[in-house]
């Protein structure tokens, strides 16, 4: 077959190939004349930080009119409520082998252990999570689910605004079901929701387009910053997580299929870019729209789709809520020093499989894993030792949260009766092209 040079899939693999390179480059030019970054690798980080930030501009409105209207779009399906059960259930069933896995390779391959005593770099995480954190930031603050935050540097104070996601989840999901009670009268309001939704998703389909841009100043950035030091350094680590993410895409995921009489191949070939785009883009919000086109060239039913989809990118995290800091946790404890007992276990469990809407469908993982920290009584200093490596692991992460959120809609849609198992099993049609 011939390789489409003209491809999204080929297009995003050359910006891969060459961030790759140009952070090679920028890591052996050295610093910048004053100490800094030289001109390579600020142009690399500052290309990798309009994209991320074109990214999140587009996350809120995205947010509250795709939930609103998937809520809204169970009133086309037959049982509902049970439609809304199943793909909860599912959520908890794949978090909870995704977690399992992840303990069991942290108790095989003691990630942390080995490294106690070592001088590690140690960064200062942005936002730490506990339950009375977690439960008071269900509560939204305003209507807008906005917070600010100010910054005092050198004598100056920075003010900046930004949106709390769970909060706007949490609003979100109560507009959509007042939405449905209220009834024909809300009529007009929804018909606004389901424009902008439409006009959102246009803007994200252009900002999707500079992916391959995007992604090589993301990997550009990541290497001129770290080199290799870092990923020597925790190297078990980062094997660890890579190889639990492989365990649940390359064969839970497929066991699952079969079990549910569905073929593996197709669902892959179909899933490609939605996966591929959550690597480079490291959000699954952002993902959200292609994640929906997959599924619904999977051949699950189009309503479904849009109500499990819009849930699962908020909160269906199987890389991010349950490998993650399951592996994290086990390391931290290994590098303090700290032993782990069954009822420590237990909870890294009950926080993966309850906990992962903390996530919230964002870049990075850090909130959930001081969420894990804070739960089991381990340092929240040593969500710090694995920021180095952050961006690198985010990019697996998030590629296994996407995947899993197709899965989950095309299960429940097959245990249903609402998957047209003709296009399940039909060539996979090219989303972006």
């Amino acid at each position: 077959m011939a390789l489409n040079y003209r491809s999204f899939g080929f297009q995003v693999l050359v910006g891969m190939v060459v961030g790759l390179l140009l952070g090679l480059v920028a890591r052996q030019m050295g610093a910048g004349p004053d100490g800094d970054l030289n001109w390579l690798a600020t142009a690399l980080k500052t290309l990798g930080a309009i994209f991320v930030s074109l990214l999140k501009a587009v996350v809120p409105p995205l947010v509250f009119a795709a939930i609103v209207a998937s809520i809204t779009n169970l009133r086309a399906l037959d049982n509902a409520a049970r439609l809304a059960g199943q793909t909860l259930l599912w959520f908890a069933i794949t978090s909870l082998i995704a977690v399992s896995i992840g303990i069991a390779i942290g108790l095989l391959l003691e990630p942390g252990a080995g490294l106690r005593g070592t001088a590690l770099a140690v960064g200062k995480p942005d936002s730490y999570g506990g339950w009375l954190d977690f439960l008071k930031g269900l509560v939204p603050g305003n209507s807008l689910a906005l917070s600010g935050s100010t910054t005092l540097e050198n004598g100056t104070a920075t003010t900046s605004l930004s949106f709390n996601i769970l909060q706007l989840l949490v609003i979100s999901i109560a507009v959509g079901l007042a939405t449905l009670k209220v009834g024909d009268k809300a009529e007009p309001f929804l018909a606004f929701v389901r424009s902008l939704l439409a006009v959102v998703r246009a803007i994200l389909g252009w900002i999707i387009r500079l992916t391959p841009i995007g992604s090589a100043a993301l990997i550009g950035t990541a290497i001129a910053t770290y080199g290799w030091s870092a990923l020597a350094q925790l190297g078990v680590f980062t094997a660890a997580v890579y190889l639990g993410l492989a365990l649940v895409l390359l064969v839970v995921y497929p066991t699952l299929l079969l079990a549910n009489g569905l073929r593996p191949g197709p669902f892959f070939a179909k899933a490609w870019p939605a996966i591929q785009l959550g690597f480079v883009s490291r959000s699954s919000v952002g993902t959200l729209p292609v994640t929906e086109t997959v599924t619904e060239r999977m051949g699950v039913d189009k309503g479904y789709a849009a109500f499990a989809i819009p849930l699962a990118s908020t909160t269906k995290m199987d890389g991010c809520a349950s490998i993650y800091p399951a592996l994290a946790a086990i390391f931290v404890a290994g590098f303090y020093g700290i032993p782990l007992h069954f009822v420590d276990y237990v909870l890294i469990v009950f926080v993966s499989v309850l906990g992962s809407a903390a996530t919230a469908g964002l870049t990075g993982a850090i909130v959930m894993l001081t969420l894990t920290l804070s739960t089991l009584g381990l340092p929240l200093e040593g969500a710090g030792l694995l920021l180095a490596i952050d961006p690198i692991l985010d990019m697996g992460r998030t590629a296994v949260n996407v995947a899993g959120q197709v899965l989950v809609a095309t299960l429940v849609a097959k245990r249903e009766g609402l998957l047209d198992e003709t296009a399940y099993q039909g060539e996979g049609v090219p989303v972006l092209s």
